[in-house]
This record gives structure tokens, C-alpha cells and sequence, in this order.
């Protein structure tokens, strides 16, 4: 595959995980502060499947097209409220997320397993993206550490570990399957193209 079909087909699918995660925040379980959907999955599986690059930039796109008022947030919604709103923390974490995970997944694509898998979607995918969001609800909303982890925390862990798994799983047959995700180790030895 040329460089230029490679930046093609890379375009394309950033541009289907961005599709991916809007369509997936439609799908939501309204619990205030925070809903329930199915976005940390998609995040989750951009960096597993696409890459740091291009995976952050499928979230970025998304976070963009929201941005512009096109109704991509969970519930339909839209613009710069929801940005600035009390989740906020959550969807600006979601591109660094996504890249972070792409980053560790490129680190030991040569020999990707299920359990290194899980280990970045959990601390990346997971827990990081509840500590901007509990760090960005204390802030936006005036709440103390118990309150934000209450609301903004603990309902969500068992679902969001079964996501870490679903994500885990599929990532993991995906990248079996049609690989898209090449080590690091050997983009270095081969060099620029």
C-alpha cells in the first residue's frame, strides 16, 4: 500500500470513528450529572484500533463538528455550551485519551495481547478520562472531591470496565484480523517513506 492510500484509507476511517462516536452518544442513559453512553467505548477503541495519530484526531473531529453546533453530544446536543458545560472534562479528555492509548497499543502492536489491551483502555480510557472529568465538575459546578466521585464516578466504573472489555476484545480480533496499527519498532526501522 502507497503512503498516499495508506493517508486515504487513515482520512477514511477517522472519519467513520468520528461518525462512530456520534452516533453512539445518541444512545444514552440520562443520569445527572453525567449520562450513560456508549462514547468511552468508541474512544477506547479509536486508539486501539486506528492509533495515537489517528485516533486522537477521529475524537477531534468530533469534538469539532460539536463545536459548530452539529448535534453530536450526548442527547442530541450541540455548540459551545456543552464544551464549556459540567461534562466537559470528559469529552476534552476523550481525543488525549484516544491518542494515549494508540500510543501504548503501537508500543506492543508486535505483540499485542488482551491484558495489555485492557491495561491501557482501563488507565487511559477509564481513569483518566474520570479525572479531568471529576477535576472539571469540581471546578464548573463548585463541587468537593466526594460529591463529583459520587456523581461523576462510582455509577459509572462496572459499566465502564465492561466497555474496557468489549473494547479489549474487539480491538484485540481487529487487530488480528486487518491490522491497521503497526509497532513502533518497525515504523523506526524502516524510516521515512
Amino acid at each position: 500500500m502507497t503512503k498516499s492510500t495508506t493517508r486515504i484509507r487513515n482520512m477514511v476511517l477517522a472519519a467513520m470513528f468520528a461518525a462512530l462516536l456520534a452516533v453512539s452518544g445518541q444512545i444514552a442513559i440520562p443520569v445527572p450529572p453525567v449520562p450513560v453512553t456508549l462514547q468511552t467505548l468508541v474512544v477506547m477503541l479509536a486508539g486501539s484500533v486506528l492509533g495515537a495519530r489517528w485516533g486522537g484526531v477521529s475524537v477531534g473531529i468530533f469534538i469539532l463538528l460539536g463545536a459548530f453546533g452539529v448535534p453530536v453530544f450526548s442527547g442530541g446536543q450541540g455548540g459551545m455550551a456543552v464544551l464549556v458545560g459540567p461534562t466537559a472534562g470528559y469529552i476534552w479528555s476523550w481525543p488525549v485519551a484516544a491518542f494515549l492509548i494508540g500510543w501504548m497499543t503501537e508500543e506492543s502492536a508486535h505483540r499485542l495481547r488482551f491484558w495489555k489491551l485492557m491495561v491501557h483502555h482501563v488507565v487511559w480510557g477509564v481513569f483518566f478520562v474520570y479525572l479531568c472529568g471529576v477535576l472539571w465538575m469540581m471546578l464548573s459546578l463548585g463541587l468537593d472531591m466526594r460529591a463529583a466521585l459520587a456523581g461523576g464516578v462510582l455509577p459509572f466504573i462496572p459499566g465502564d470496565m465492561v466497555k474496557a472489555v468489549v473494547a479489549s476484545t474487539a480491538a484485540l480480533s481487529l487487530n488480528r484480523a486487518w491490522p491497521i496499527i503497526r509497532s513502533r519498532r518497525e515504523t523506526v526501522e524502516e524510516g521515512p517513506a
